[in-house]
């Protein structure tokens, strides 16, 4: 299977599908079973900001001695944070494949030296995983995207292996975000994040979680700007997240220009066999239409690449019909 080997983020991937952050990669085993598998690298489970310092808090409302809580809010940080420096190092003696660890935040400070000790840790690479929900009318767009920035910039000066940005599709400009991040020396994106879904049960009038897995249908929107993006921005690398359930899936993805695939819910679904069916299905499209290497056809129809762009621009329903009778 080296036909299928590719790129992305400087790293040589021996598959195009990468094990996205998730409890899939949660320990060394799962892991270990992963590689097995044939996936091209992991991406660990994200150390979560909201969590740490969910747990922190706790600690504070239990705490009448204020000493105390200073030393037991240290220890929840340097425990969490020591566990998972544990699960880089142990990954990266027993595997072969890259491994990328994750951060989860949604502000800068000291998430910035937690970049520092991962990468001191071993690990090939970091996803940076950033959300910030809009819920205060009077933070305009602008705003909230000088945030993101403000915390890619602290990352990336701190650290000196790659660094990918996985986002969220809400941006009013894909484009211009990821230009900005280009900008600021960051080898990589992920497109998209999917986020919490939220559901309303009409019965018992509460909210719950909505499917937490994503579906084949969600591939579409990701291809639209995936073929944009690298079409715009051909230097920076992407990586497909969100709506890959198959080979297919994972050769129209790296058509648009991405440079490798993330997947986790048709794992959760079908099992990590599911890899070995994508790679097998990508290795032998190529054989059929003779591309040697993985690099011969990524971006091939991206949005500067194909006669009629246009196709990727096209947004309403009623333009589309009225041309085809």
């Amino acid at each position: 299977m080296d036909r299928i080997k590719t790129k992305y983020l400087g790293l040589e991937l021996k598959s195009p599908v990468i094990l996205s952050s998730s409890g899939l990669t949660s320990t060394l085993q799962r892991i270990q079973e992963a590689e097995a598998a044939g996936v091209g690298a992991v991406v660990l489970k994200s150390i979560f900001e909201e969590q740490i310092m969910s747990e922190v808090a706790h600690v504070d409302s239990y705490s009448d001695y204020p000493e105390a809580a200073d030393y037991v809010r240290a220890y929840v940080k340097d425990n969490s944070l020591t566990q998972y420096l544990d699960l880089i190092r142990e990954a990266k003696q027993k595997c072969e494949i890259p491994i990328i660890a994750s951060i989860n935040c949604h502000q800068a400070g000291e998430w910035v030296n937690y970049a520092r000790v991962i990468e001191s840790a071993g690990a090939d690479a970091l996803e940076l995983n950033i959300f910030l929900l809009p819920t205060d009318k009077e933070t305009s767009s602008e705003a909230i995207e000088r945030k993101y920035l403000e915390i890619i910039t602290q990352v990336k000066e701190a650290i000196t292996i790659p660094l990918s940005v996985k986002l969220g599709a809400g941006f009013t400009n894909p484009l211009a975000i990821v230009r900005e991040i280009y900008y600021r020396n960051v080898p990589g994106v992920v497109l998209f994040n999917r986020f919490y879904p939220t559901d309303i049960d009409i019965e018992k009038l509460t909210v719950r979680a909505g499917d937490i897995f994503s579906q084949p249908s969600e591939l579409s929107n990701v291809l639209r700007w995936t073929a944009l993006v690298n079409g715009s921005l051909p230097l920076i690398d992407i990586a497909v997240s969100t709506g890959v359930h198959s080979g297919a899936d994972a050769v129209k993805a790296m058509l648009a220009g991405a440079s490798a695939v993330e997947i986790a819910s048709v794992v959760y679904e079908k099992g990590l066999p599911v890899v070995g069916e994508i790679n097998a299905f990508v290795c032998d499209w190529m054989r059929r239409h003779d591309f040697q290497t993985t690099s011969d056809f990524i971006g091939r129809m991206n949005a500067k690449n194909i006669p009629n762009p246009e196709l990727y621009e096209r947004t309403q329903f009623m333009k589309y019909f009225s041309n085809h009778e």
